[in-house]
């Protein structure tokens, strides 16, 4: 019994610890982190022409977020509604989001372009997540080179890559068929 009674006390330890960890993680990110991590964006963005630009989202306390925003811009792609009216859709263009989680550590995502309306929105991909003294400028600048890389494979998507299914599903959204289509028209 007191192997067990030691066993709990040592993961009771552990627990406090964690917490304790996660007060110091969020007072790392408001007195340093956040504003390290926001000019290091800027110093490479302004250095490579990214021509990103760079939003803190504070709407919820130890929930903030750092995005590297490629912003919106016009698809190319749109529907006539009139003699002189065009429909356009909009195209997202991508971001790289620092975000903190509940327990103080930042979690690093690529959100990949989309066009809205049209096919699905690849879900976010996870980078990792680190603790705010992991953080340093060089693993933003592979976060940063990661992004682009990333951006640009969307922007460059042929059929080279198997994986990805394009047609109708992918276009026009599941269960319709070229039939199912034809017979509409």
């Amino acid at each position: 019994m007191e192997t067990q009674l030691f066993n709990l006390k040592r993961k009771v330890s552990q627990y406090k610890e964690v917490l304790k960890n996660t007060d110091a993680y969020r007072q790392t990110w408001k007195e340093t982190l956040k504003d390290q991590i926001v000019k290091t964006l800027e110093h490479f963005n302004n250095e490579s022409g990214l021509g990103a630009k760079i939003e803190v989202r504070e709407e919820m306390e130890n929930l903030n977020a750092i995005v590297l925003s490629l912003g919106d811009s016009k698809s190319g792609m749109y529907t006539e509604v009139g003699d002189e009216i065009k429909r356009h859709l909009i195209k997202h263009n991508g971001s790289l989001v620092y975000q903190q989680l509940f327990n103080g550590k930042v979690i690093v995502l690529i959100n990949y372009p989309f066009i809205e309306n049209y096919g699905r929105p690849n879900p976010p991909k996870t980078v990792a997540i680190y603790r705010p003294e992991e953080l340093t400028d060089p693993f933003c600048l592979r976060h940063v080179e990661e992004f682009v890389t990333e951006i640009t494979k969307w922007e460059d998507y042929d059929d080279d890559e198997p994986t990805k299914r394009i047609g109708f599903d992918m276009n026009f959204g599941p269960g319709l068929e070229p039939s199912v289509l034809e017979a509409e028209e």
